[in-house]
């Protein structure tokens, strides 16, 4: 793999090798997020939704329940909580050896679903912004975390744009967290540069041209631009119209080195992937 650097991180009690790239199938329990035909409320929604996404190959599920688009509704923890629950519970039923990363910002939610549910990687887009208690949580659990880089909230980020650099200072920023992180002993941490969040248009494209540059944090990198507006404000379609150029960036950022990649379309990932393997391998 071009520019691919193998991880170890232990799932489960166990050391799990990163070896090539993996695909985090996401499961969206939100009525209101960004991408409308990826929204599954009813339970056979659901069910058909988690088988779907493992037998076209993801190796993670993500599943939230709690829309960070901006304008979202914000939502009660107990209201979030009920929605995780009910397809954590789908899951569990229909894939029980799945892989289930929680997309939440929320430490008690975290607390409930590690203890609950035995979840077993944590997705916080906020990198601990919105709960002062979350890293200490994600510590105190043992659980794999995924750093994302956000300013602000879903609501404010807009405003949060400006940078010297912002490649350089999304560096700096999640080096600062992981230092914190890891002071509190969190040894599983993956990186996450946030695309769209706080960033404009043409900061994502510049985080996405210098992505390897993320190495440098010496940490598994998760890229997550499924369907977002990078694309289809570029491309001038719709969250819908958007799997090409999708494909397209996911690949890019594999060969810039990315480990996971965090999409709605499984199928295609996996595919690009496996393109990848055979045009980089020896």
């Amino acid at each position: 793999m071009y520019n691919f650097t193998p991880y170890s991180i232990t799932l489960r009690g166990s050391i799990v090798n990163i070896n090539e790239p993996w695909v985090m199938g996401i499961l969206n329990l939100t009525p209101d997020s960004f991408y409308g035909n990826s929204r599954c409320n009813e339970s056979d929604k659901i069910e058909k939704r988690v088988i779907q996404i493992i037998q076209e190959g993801a190796k993670i599920i993500d599943i939230g329940g709690y829309s960070s688009r901006p304008g979202a509704i914000d939502i009660s923890l107990e209201e979030e909580y009920s929605r995780l629950a009910k397809g954590l519970d789908i899951i569990k039923r229909v894939a029980p050896d799945a892989l289930i990363s929680v997309d939440t910002f929320r430490s008690e939610i975290v607390r409930l679903c590690v203890n609950e549910w035995g979840i077993d990687i944590i997705n916080d887009i906020s990198g601990g912004n919105l709960d002062c208690k979350m890293f200490s949580t994600v510590a105190s659990l043992g659980i794999p975390y995924i750093l994302m880089h956000m300013r602000g909230t879903p609501v404010s980020m807009s405003q949060f744009t400006q940078y010297n650099d912002v490649t350089i200072d999304v560096i700096d920023e999640l080096a600062q967290k992981t230092k914190v992180l890891e002071e509190k002993g969190v040894q599983n941490i993956i990186i996450d540069p946030g695309f769209g969040f706080s960033k404009t248009l043409n900061q994502n494209f510049e985080m996405m041209k210098n992505l390897d540059a993320f190495h440098k944090l010496h940490k598994p990198i998760l890229v997550g631009i499924s369907r977002k507006s990078m694309i289809y404000r570029t491309l001038e379609g719709y969250p819908e119209t958007t799997l090409n150029g999708t494909t397209v960036l996911n690949t890019i950022a594999l060969t810039k080195g990315a480990h996971i990649l965090r999409v709605h379309d499984v199928k295609e990932a996996v595919e690009a992937i496996k393109l990848i393997n055979k045009t980089t391998k020896s």
